[in-house]
């Protein structure tokens, strides 16, 4: 496990503990007797540098652990006894993030010039057993500080491994039921519309072999028993492929407006601005939009004439489905699945959609959604 990734949060609270082991060890310094000005300014400075450091402890732990260390040595050669305090806290920060055999090697070089520093200055010459004592003292904190971090490094691994079991499982649930429902459409739909495509397909034939004419009506449903057995095949691929499968798209909606024209819908269609790469879950909610409109369109709205009209910005993609059908104002039609799902899919991306009869007669569905946002 690498180091962590800081936060804005995390960032402040390294600062403030910085700022305070700096302050501390300058206090520390100061209560200290005095000592010559040159070694004195650069005991401050070293102890400011090793409080300091711990800023980037999350960032860059060995190199703090490296600077932390030199410091401690440095102001105790120059004849400061301040505790390795930030040094200690470089120690855990590199532990919890994984690098324990530079934090070994760090240690036991800070631990053996630590003594030598001191007596180069003349510090802790009261005799051996003491300096037994203070080199056991930093031994414990030493390891005080290094078994704190490996126990959050452990629990944090911990924690990662879980979540990481936690999306597998969904995501293996997940493809289970896309499985299932995929074979539930399979033996539900398939066959049936099978069925309505062969007969309409068996009809119209028939009925060019005899020299009639083919009714409108049985050329419609023949052409819509076509695309049911597409958009179920595009589905059922989709389902069990995990999405691999290209599904249909603003580069399909033209196909939309001239399949609604065989049952007889006047219907136009519109594009302003230059059709750009948009988000996936984009390109399929507005071709879901514009059938959904038409299909509702030609089954209730009782419509001669439509008109789908799509504007393409650079931060949104427009569309707006209009009719002049029964739709009125004063009483305004019970929203039904296909509009609530029109209304989830685009509340779904951070879009807006607006659905409702028009001031003049008949019904408008409106709906923008955002193409940076989305995904």
């Amino acid at each position: 496990m690498s180091a962590w990734k800081p936060r804005t949060p995390a960032v402040a609270v390294d600062w403030a503990i910085a700022l305070g082991v700096a302050a501390a060890l300058l206090i520390t310094g100061l209560s200290g007797p005095p000592a010559e000005p040159v070694r004195a300014l650069t005991g401050y400075a070293l102890l400011a540098a090793g409080g300091l450091a711990l800023a980037a402890r999350r960032r860059a732990p060995v190199p703090v652990l490296a600077v932390t260390g030199v410091s401690a040595a440095g102001y105790q050669a120059v004849g400061f006894d301040v505790a390795a305090v930030a040094f200690l806290f470089a120690v855990y920060a590199a532990v919890r993030a994984g690098h324990r055999v530079a934090t070994l090697v760090a240690s036991v070089a800070v631990l053996a010039s630590l003594p030598l520093a001191a007596l180069a200055s003349g510090l802790h010459d009261t005799g051996e057993a003491f300096a037994q004592a203070r080199g056991a003292l930093q031994i414990a904190w030493l390891v005080a500080a290094a078994a704190a971090g490996e126990a959050l490094r452990q629990a944090e691994q911990r924690a990662d491994e879980a979540e990481r079991t936690r999306e597998e499982t969904a995501r293996r649930r997940a493809d289970e039921e896309r499985l299932h429902i995929a074979r539930e459409l399979h033996d539900a739909l398939t066959h049936q519309i099978s069925i309505v495509k062969v007969q309409a397909e068996v009809a119209v034939h028939v009925a060019r072999k005899r020299g009639e004419e083919v009714p409108e009506a049985l050329l419609a449903i023949q052409e819509a028993a076509r695309e049911a057995a597409r958009e179920l095949r595009a589905t059922l691929e989709a389902l069990r492929d995990d999405d691999t499968a290209p599904p249909r798209g603003l580069q399909d909606v033209p196909q939309l407006v001239e399949r609604a024209r065989t049952f007889g819908l006047d219907a136009t269609l519109t594009i302003e601005g230059r059709p750009q790469d948009v988000p996936a879950a984009v390109d399929r909610t507005v071709y879901r939009i514009v059938q959904e409109s038409l299909t509702n369109v030609a089954r209730h709205a009782g419509a001669g004439t439509a008109s789908v009209r799509i504007d393409c910005r650079p931060d949104a993609l427009a569309v707006r489905v209009d009719d002049d059908g029964r739709a009125r104002a004063d009483a305004p039609p019970v929203p039904g699945v296909g509009l609530l799902g029109m209304r989830e899919r685009v509340t779904a991306l951070g879009g807006r959609l607006r659905a409702e009869p028009r001031g003049e007669g008949g019904f408008t569905v409106q709906a923008e959604l955002p193409v940076e946002q989305a995904s």
